[in-house]
């Protein structure tokens, strides 16, 4: 199998910079369209069969170093007693938002295998069909991240009744954040369980914080998340979407790999995260639209940089757009391969 990925984790010689990008199972491939023709997005997400096949699409299209299981960040939050819907045009959708105490007490803590069969059932399938292949990466949204979609009852731009609760009712903020990141660490460990080698947390909005915020209200659920997570024996890898303002807390969360986005040069970030840690990004996903030869100089110049971190795992900062030409995507893989070797 190629370990690389999971060798770059540990922060351990690597023949080259592995490479895999966030989203990479999507609308951008003309492949997964195919299947998502016949089949609305959550029902995807729940038939293990052809959520296999389009996680297995980008690894053989790509050749990229890991797979990432096809879900979505919300699965666990339906599985906690909240209605999810998906609209074409806002996204996801949760009719009936948690801004009650009444609302945190009828939540409940969901076991995974029988909540969540499909999860597991895809991952098993998953282990089978990338046996000597690349490793299989497992995910969840952060806790504060599914806070958010949970109180707001869907995506926001300013948060605001996310805050007024943290604000407002600090104490029932604290007891949301502490039943959704016991989910969050069920979750993720019965999908190590099952096979996946390293997962993922995306703090997709916790950006949207202040430095102070972040470490008051956030950092010990993440903390206790990853540290219980930690004693399964595979990587864990901490994304935090707009991280820039918040790496001096983010580098105290104990992941094995911080995840950084593109709207900070990653050789400040890796100053500022130290070197204990393995960093994962952070090329702009945009840079695909680039010419060719200017794309490559980008790529090329955050292999050079990364060289500086205890190991570092090339993506993009953020999910491939839907936009975006496979054919980029593949120039993108190949050249980080054909540029980050270390002999």
């Amino acid at each position: 199998m190629n370990d690389t990925f999971l060798k770059a984790c540990r922060g351990e010689d690597v023949p080259y910079t592995p490479v895999w990008i966030m989203r990479q199972a999507g609308r951008y491939l003309p492949e997964y369209q195919a299947v998502r023709s016949g089949i609305d997005f959550l029902t995807l997400c729940k038939t293990p069969e052809l959520a296999a096949k389009v996680t297995l699409q980008p690894v053989d299209i790509l050749g990229v170093d890991a797979a990432i299981l096809f879900s979505d960040i919300l699965i666990p939050v339906e599985a906690m007693g909240m209605r999810l819907e998906f609209s074409d045009k806002k996204g996801p959708v949760l009719t009936e938002p948690i801004r009650t105490r009444s609302g945190v007490d009828r939540l409940v803590i969901p076991d995974t295998e029988d909540a969540m069969p499909f999860v597991i059932d895809t991952i098993r399938i998953l282990r089978r069909e990338l046996e000597n292949k690349v490793p299989l990466i497992g995910f969840s949204g952060a806790p504060f991240t599914l806070t958010t979609y949970m109180i707001e009852g869907g995506s926001s731009k300013s948060f605001v009744h996310t805050k007024k609760m943290m604000f407002q009712h600090p104490g029932l903020f604290s007891m949301l954040m502490d039943r959704i990141t016991t989910t969050v660490v069920s979750y993720l460990s019965a999908q190590i369980n099952a096979g996946a080698q390293a997962v993922q947390l995306f703090d997709t909005w916790a950006g949207a914080l202040t430095p102070e915020d972040y470490k008051g209200f956030v950092m010990p659920h993440v903390k206790r998340a990853i540290s219980e997570l930690k004693k399964e024996g595979v990587p864990v890898i901490y994304f935090v979407n707009e991280c820039a303002g918040l790496l001096d807390e983010v580098k105290k969360c104990g992941a094995d790999v911080i995840g950084i986005d593109w709207r900070i040069d990653i050789e400040k970030a890796i100053k500022r995260l130290g070197k204990k840690v393995a960093v994962q990004g952070n090329l702009d996903p945009c840079a695909l639209f680039l010419p060719r030869e200017r794309m490559e100089d980008r790529v090329k110049d955050i292999l050079l940089k990364g060289e500086s971190a205890k190991g570092h795992i090339f993506n993009l900062g953020h999910g491939i757009l839907p936009e975006t030409p496979v054919e980029s995507a593949i120039a993108m893989v190949e050249a980080v391969h054909k540029y980050g070797g270390k002999q």
